[in-house]
């Protein structure tokens, strides 16, 4: 007759009790991947953040892909000239774009000016950049512009 105590069967656990537990709980991880996602939603709207500006219209097609992100330099309404979204005084230009193409691999540069700019100022501006070091400039436009086509469209 055995006694009440139990003996060995109660200490003993499932699965052998010294194993590992095999199961991973996902659920945290799910928690915190959801608040990441609203975080990043609710952010992202914030960080495109431009110079509002008025581009021509071209009928011209939009450029290849690169790997590395070409520069952009803009020229505002006011005549402002922004490299990416850091505002450049004139006399400045040239010495921040040659340090600047000493960094990168590609010389590519991206050139918008708003539609009311004067084209000396941006013949300035394009002859900054060549004396910086950028010999790749793409202009950017607005699609959908007129054409010199014979028909018009």
């Amino acid at each position: 007759m055995q006694s009440g105590g139990g003996g060995r069967r109660g200490r003993r656990r499932r699965g052998g009790g010294s194993q590992p537990m095999s199961e991973i709980n996902v659920t945290p991880f799910v928690d915190v991947m959801l608040v990441l996602l609203i975080i990043f939603m609710v952010a992202a709207p914030l960080l495109t953040a431009g110079v509002p500006i008025e581009l021509p219209e071209t009928a011209a097609g939009p450029l290849p892909d690169e790997q590395e992100e070409p520069l952009a330099v803009t020229i505002a309404a006011d005549g402002t000239v922004l490299i990416q979204s850091t505002e450049v005084a004139r006399e400045e230009l040239v010495t921040r774009l040659q340090a600047i193409a000493a960094e990168r691999t590609t010389d590519k540069v991206f050139l918008r000016a708003d539609g009311i700019v004067p084209y000396a100022q941006v013949m300035e501006v394009m002859g900054a950049l060549n004396a910086g070091g950028f010999r790749n400039l793409g202009l950017v436009t607005d699609a959908g512009g007129p054409t010199l086509d014979a028909d018009g469209q």
